[in-house]
């Protein structure tokens, strides 16, 4: 119950907060039947700052809304009282939430989990071309937004990102072991300069399989079935392969070993590429993922202007798809390869040998990120959207059979 007087030591408020004769005046204009935007026009508010006031400090006790001075002063100092106990350190259900989906382990199809590399905590930042712990490493942001959808009726489930960040970086707020930090996506962005686009592409790319060629409905990515892909490159020309379908944002990792006699002898010119990234070991790697993949959903691929693609004419006759390139040195034009590459090296840091990892370790990886919420997904996942993508041809097909 608010008290009858103010308290009197009570500190000067920035001209950002309403004082108590603004209050009092929002009470008479609200009495005198005036609504939000007139009020806040006499007295110099934005209108969102007076309905917000009358909704969140007006008393309650009547069973209604009825705004009171003396009511709304009270619940507006007893909100501004400093230190708050951290809602993370109050809730433990919540708190095993955050921490589960920071931190939590990758688990392969067989249900066994999958420590990967060994990283000791040293208290500061991870330096470049290191290994890096592997986790579940949802974000702060995904795991805000995710509790929303599955808490909808239960506002105690819910936090915000920035909280998160606090409970791990600020003292005294330290819900969350500090640790955690490592699992957090950090990396850079390094910009090619756009000079460079002018440079001559490939003899095998031709005017026809230009990206301004890729039909117009791969652009609002309305329909599933276009696909970006690349190759990640780390230590000794090991490689792994990225596809990525634009509009469900579902990622497929295929594994390129090195050859027998890599390391062995020394290369031949026009030889085979014995590091295992050919042309003709990429495009027979292409061609086994998406074999289990729905025709409809495969309708076009996007690749850079790399040599391992030389061979796309016949790729083209084995899956089916259409197959276009970008410009040279223009990553921009397939944005949403490059940003899953992006987060992929949490997993594959650059400068460390890939070809360590197994088939088996790329699809548990592969798993795990189509398992995180995604912001352009409104916080579904990528196997939810494209579980949805094939459940739509399957309900095509049964209604035209």
């Amino acid at each position: 119950m608010p008290p009858t007087t103010l308290a009197p030591g009570s500190n000067a408020l920035s001209g950002r907060y309403l004082t108590f004769a603004e209050r009092e005046n929002i009470a008479l204009h609200k009495a005198q039947g005036l609504g939000s935007r007139e009020i806040a026009r006499r007295l110099g508010r934005a209108p969102s700052t007076i309905s917000r006031e009358v909704r969140r400090n007006a008393a309650t006790r009547s069973g209604g809304l009825e705004y009171r001075a003396t009511t709304a002063q009270w619940h507006a100092e007893r909100a501004a009282r400093r230190p708050r106990p951290a809602k993370l350190t109050l809730n433990p259900a919540l708190r095993t939430y955050v921490h589960d989906r920071l931190s939590g382990s990758l688990v392969a199809s067989s249900g066994l989990p999958i420590p990967g590399p060994t990283v000791p905590w040293k208290g500061r930042r991870r330096g470049g071309r290191q290994d890096r712990r592997w986790s579940a490493a949802w974000s702060p942001q995904q795991i805000a937004r995710r509790l929303q959808l599955d808490f909808p009726d239960d506002n105690t489930m819910w936090i915000s990102h920035e909280a998160i960040y606090q409970a791990l970086y600020i003292e005294g707020r330290g819900a969350l072991p500090r640790e955690l930090t490592a699992n957090l996506r950090t990396g850079r962005a390094l910009r090619v300069p756009r000079a460079r686009r002018n440079r001559p592409g490939k003899t095998f790319v031709v005017p026809e399989v230009m990206l301004k060629e890729r039909p117009t409905e791969a652009i609002n990515r309305e329909i599933p079935g276009h696909w970006e892909g690349d190759l990640i490159l780390g230590l000794d020309s090991s490689a792994i392969g990225t596809l990525v379908e634009r509009t469900t944002r579902f990622t497929v990792l295929f594994h390129l070993p090195r050859m027998i006699d890599h390391g062995l002898e020394a290369r031949v010119k026009n030889g085979p590429a014995l590091s295992g990234h050919g042309a003709e070991a990429v495009r027979e790697a292409i061609a086994r993922s998406f074999k289990g993949i729905p025709e409809q959903l495969r309708r076009s691929l996007t690749w850079d202007q790399g040599a391992e693609m030389s061979q796309h004419v016949q790729l083209q006759l084995e899956t089916g798809m259409g197959i276009y390139f970008c410009d040279p040195q223009s990553p921009w034009q397939r944005g949403t390869n490059e940003n899953t590459n992006g987060l992929l090296r949490q997993y594959f840091p650059k400068g460390t040998d890939l070809s360590l990892h197994s088939a088996d370790d790329l699809a548990t990886v592969a798993a795990t990120l189509n398992a995180r919420p995604r912001k352009v997904l409104s916080w579904y996942t990528p196997n939810e959207v494209f579980e949805r993508a094939l459940h739509a041809i399957r309900a095509v097909g049964a209604t035209t059979g």
